[in-house]
């Protein structure tokens, strides 16, 4: 089940997709201990849920922990840079028609499995509505697009109100109907806000990105080795708070996985404010801005800031390859569960490329040993004799 866990964020594939290719792929048998090739399903993809959810966050850190033992010495760096980003969950755009709109269909849904018999259920209007909904962006039709707006808003609170008179108190979709209560008495400008009916712990986060003003999900935080590049730190967030509020988390984090502090940990200027944390010194681009110092301590302190930017394409290869930038993990566990075996993945794949290029380079020195073997000796048949023995 574990080397499932792994074979799926380092090849990037579903849940359903890993134990399809595990009956199919003799490698990922290998990998998963088997000695015989066996062309059944290991499991069903229910089970890696299940089996994700029994072990927690505390057993995908064991995970995590034995990606950075063995990269060896390369993971014992003293010096590490950190940074955070945004793991976004698997939901669509949060626009408020929308939602509404998704109350109202969940509302039907709740009639129809109880069988009440409603004073108007609202299907042909709201199926009028939505074609009137197309024409918002038009000059034309933007002031009847505002009017469906407002009237499948009104809907949804007639549907929820009449849901609550007719379901008994202990019902248990009373829950669900306080969530959509909620989400219609929610304004522009409140906050904890629901963006989604199935994730409700989602954040709306704002990086400053030109091409995405507004990400919806948790925020991360990376932490990396300064010239060896092993993640040796990721922790998931529940809020929204400022970076340098994640530092202390983070680092206690790294000392649980590492055993020890690091010495020196290289920040932009997200985490301005801090310069140190118990006996790690904390490096941003403004530590020595009013202060005098040695051209030397200078230099490298631009050495420094040269090298704090090459988390970014590990952040960037963590959300393109290995499942971090659409999260399809469910609540505030799959988030954590989701960016630590990202993170072992990125490590495992680190360790397999170094040794790939080991064994390659082994192989073009046996080769280029083969090659002038052969001109040394002229007789191929002394040669062949030779090489036998």
């Amino acid at each position: 089940m574990v080397s499932l866990l792994i074979l799926k964020h380092l090849r990037n594939l579903s849940d359903e997709s890993v134990v399809e290719q595990w009956s199919e792929n003799c490698y990922y048998q290998f990998f998963s201990g088997q000695k015989e090739f066996s062309p059944k399903f290991p499991c069903s993809a229910t089970e890696l849920v299940m089996f994700r959810n029994r072990i927690g966050s505390e057993g995908i850190e064991k995970i995590l922990l034995e990606s950075i033992r063995i990269n060896g010495k390369d993971s014992e760096e003293q010096e590490i840079i950190g940074d955070t980003t945004v793991q976004e969950k698997n939901i669509t755009y949060p626009v408020d028609t929308k939602l509404h709109q998704k109350i109202i269909r969940k509302c039907w849904q709740i009639i129809d499995e109880k069988g009440f018999e409603v004073r108007q259920s609202y299907r042909r209007v709201v199926a009028k509505l939505r074609y009137q909904l197309r024409g918002r962006n038009h000059p034309k039709h933007a002031v009847k697009a505002r009017r469906a707006e407002r009237k499948i808003k009104t809907i949804a609170g007639r549907l929820v109100r009449e849901l609550k008179r007719l379901l008994s108190p202990n019902d248990y979709h009373q829950s669900s109907l306080e969530i959509f209560q909620k989400v219609i008495n929610q304004k522009r400008t409140d906050k904890n806000k629901i963006y989604s009916l199935h994730e409700l712990d989602v954040n709306c986060i704002s990086k400053g990105k030109d091409h995405k003003k507004y990400e919806f999900g948790n925020k991360v935080s990376i932490l990396r080795t300064k010239t060896t590049g092993v993640i040796v730190g990721a922790i998931s967030f529940d809020k929204n708070i400022y970076d340098g509020n994640t530092l202390d988390e983070a680092l206690n984090q790294y000392q649980k996985l590492i055993g020890k502090e690091p010495r020196k940990i290289i920040l932009d200027l997200g985490y301005r404010g801090r310069s140190k944390i118990n006996s790690t010194e904390i490096v941003t681009p403004d530590k020595f801005k009013r202060t005098k110092i040695s051209q030397y301590q200078r230099r490298k302190h631009q050495k420094d800031m040269k090298r704090r930017s090459s988390i970014e394409p590990v952040i960037g290869h963590l959300k393109q390859d290995h499942r971090v930038g659409r999260n399809y993990l469910k609540g505030l566990r799959g988030d954590q569960i989701n960016i630590l075996l990202a993170a072992a993945a990125y490590n495992f794949k680190r360790f397999i490329r170094l040794k790939g290029w080991f064994i390659d380079f082994s192989n073009f020195l046996s080769t280029l040993e083969m090659i002038l073997c052969w001109f040394m000796y002229p007789n191929r048949i002394q040669f062949a004799q030779e090489s036998q023995n």
